[in-house]
């Protein structure tokens, strides 16, 4: 393929070098003449292990041009990949100036072409960024339409720096944000052969992804070290804890618990964390982001009642009420904790869950609700019919598959559905269903 890479640092080098090399002809853009000749003459803008032979080697090939003009680079190529930077500005936003520059260029140069051209952003963006952000300015200054004479799609890199020329070989997925199959295919004759799983999503999703995967590493980097700092006040071996930590692939490191849905509870999760805490106070070991996630939980309940005060109806049927389906467990459950919310804010609540019983509780499970709601057992409805008939809005937080079947069945046009459990939405609903946080 003829292929433009606009951005010659870190990603735009590496991705010119590795594509020169699989045989593809690229032209390099950057408004950095330095760069330019540098990789004209052979030599890479980049310091890392390999770069210096490959570059040269697919400079001397031929397959490699660098430029500074967009509109030649473009008229020469049938897709651009864009990788300029999207620095922080001074309040914390990303610095879109090069981007929104580019988006212009980009517009004026494809104005002047027949062929349908195909972009390719792999710098971070904000999702909305290419469609709401870049598409007008392109449509503009080109006088075409995304979809008919370009498309504009969204392919995050993972690259790290130190070993990107092998993190292009092998990444671990391949994500293709576009909106049209043509553009698909396109980068998937680029990219299908690698050794990885393709996915082709939305433009936003592409987006969201990039910067969420940057996220979750952090949030890594942050935990493996707020657990050394606390293994030192301990005189544990943070290493092996990390290690054995990272043995459990069932439910440490796997999909077990990153699916979006209700605040945590239970008789575990909060105690260990406000114990921790403590233990950390007693040794001056600062962890702040450990520190800052019975708050997050904390605001996800705070969701939920808002869901509900803007529906501005009174009458409200909890379905659910232990902290997990399948269990009459009450200990911190979080939907206990919104039900003491919203009788606090004066609705008229009802209660239905058919693992609890107040009867039967006992123990520390018997003890926290006679501590935190004492009167539940007023509002507590052995039938579910008798929830559904007498409520405005139904809150599912159970994922008993008969449960929610059952209310599906019962409930009216005129009800809402908050759901916390993110029920299924087939068969149709016959009433509006409001999900938490989707």
């Amino acid at each position: 393929m003829n292929i433009s890479i606009f951005g010659l640092g870190y990603v735009g080098a590496v991705s010119l070098a590795c594509l020169a090399r699989d045989g593809h002809s690229v032209i390099g853009v950057d408004i950095d003449q330095t760069k330019l000749d540098m990789i004209a003459s052979g030599r890479t803008p980049v310091v890392e292990e390999g770069m210096v032979d490959l570059m040269a080697a697919v400079v001397e090939s031929g397959r490699v041009r660098v430029t500074s003009n967009a509109v030649d680079a473009i008229r020469d190529s049938e897709m651009s990949l864009i990788c300029v930077g999207t620095p922080s500005a001074p309040n914390g936003s990303q610095d879109l100036s090069a981007v929104l520059h580019l988006a212009a260029d980009m517009g004026h140069a494809i104005a002047e072409k027949d062929e349908t051209h195909v972009f390719v952003f792999r710098s971070t963006l904000a999702p909305g960024t290419v469609e709401d952000v870049v598409r007008p300015i392109v449509e503009r200054a080109s006088g075409k339409k995304d979809g008919e004479d370009l498309h504009l799609c969204f392919q995050p890199e993972f690259l790290r720096e130190g070993t990107s020329i092998s993190d292009f070989d092998k990444p671990p997925f391949t994500i293709v944000g576009a909106n049209h199959a043509y553009p698909i295919e396109k980068l998937r004759k680029l990219f299908g052969h690698l050794p990885c799983d393709f996915h082709a999503t939305s433009v936003r999703t592409a987006e969201t992804l990039k910067l969420c995967s940057n996220n979750f590493h952090a949030v890594k980097i942050t935990f493996a070290n707020e657990t050394a700092r606390l293994c030192d006040a301990f005189d544990v071996n943070p290493f092996e804890v990390m290690d054995l930590l990272c043995k459990d692939t069932q439910l440490n490191i796997s999909k077990a618990y990153l699916t979006p849905g209700y605040a945590f509870g239970g008789s575990c999760l909060p105690k260990d964390l406000r114990a921790t805490l403590y233990m950390a106070k007693q040794r001056d070991v600062d962890v702040p982001m450990i520190g800052s996630v019975l708050a997050s939980n904390r605001v996800h309940v705070e969701r939920a009642v808002e869901k509900v005060l803007l529906t501005g109806k009174r009458r409200i049927g909890l379905i659910g009420l232990s902290f997990k389906t399948g269990t009459d467990d009450l200990r911190e459950s979080a939907m206990v904790a919104l039900a003491e919310q919203l009788i606090g804010k004066g609705m008229s609540l009802l209660v239905y869950d058919p693992e609890v019983h107040l009867s039967r509780l006992l123990g520390a499970n018997k003890r926290f609700i006679e501590q935190h709601v004492p009167h539940i057992g007023s509002l507590i409805r052995e039938e579910l019919a008798d929830i559904v008939a007498n409520s405005d809005v139904l809150i599912i937080s159970t994922s008993n598959a008969r449960v929610v079947d059952r209310v599906r069945s019962a409930v009216r046009a005129d009800q809402i559905i908050i759901d916390l459990a993110r029920v299924p939405l087939s068969p149709p609903w016959p009433c509006a269903v409001q999900g938490l946080c989707w």
